[in-house]
């Protein structure tokens, strides 16, 4: 099973960035090799529109199952939903502390976007 942590950085000991679809990278963790890739999302920090449904698109072609961030706007969540991909919120500072309480299952599965479009 894949995840993906939207980050700033290259690995595990990475900031968790709370932002979804303006994050410049998603880091993308497979739970049965204990791997990971990072994708680079940069093409998306200053789009003037459309940065969380297309971050959305790049993170449904992952395959992965999970997307744990800081927020999700409605757009992006629609698309995710759709995908098939749980949303997780976390106020973790790493990717590797998010990644531990999603193992521990101290995350909730959000029902809904926490943030309106457009938040930067």
């Amino acid at each position: 099973m894949k995840i993906v942590f939207t980050t700033s950085g290259d690995n595990l000991s990475a900031p968790l960035d709370t932002r979804f679809g303006r994050a410049p990278k998603f880091l993308v963790y497979d739970l049965d090799g204990g791997t990971f890739e990072v994708l680079d999302n940069r093409q998306n920090l200053n789009a003037a529109q459309g940065a969380g449904v297309q971050s959305a698109e790049i993170v449904a072609r992952t395959g992965a199952q999970a997307l744990v961030s800081g927020h999700c706007g409605p757009k992006a969540f629609r698309v995710l939903s759709a995908a098939g991909v749980k949303i997780f919120t976390s106020e973790a500072a790493t990717v590797a502390e998010a990644l531990e309480h999603y193992r521990a299952g101290k995350l909730t599965e959000a029902g809904s976007a926490d943030v309106e479009g457009h938040w930067v």
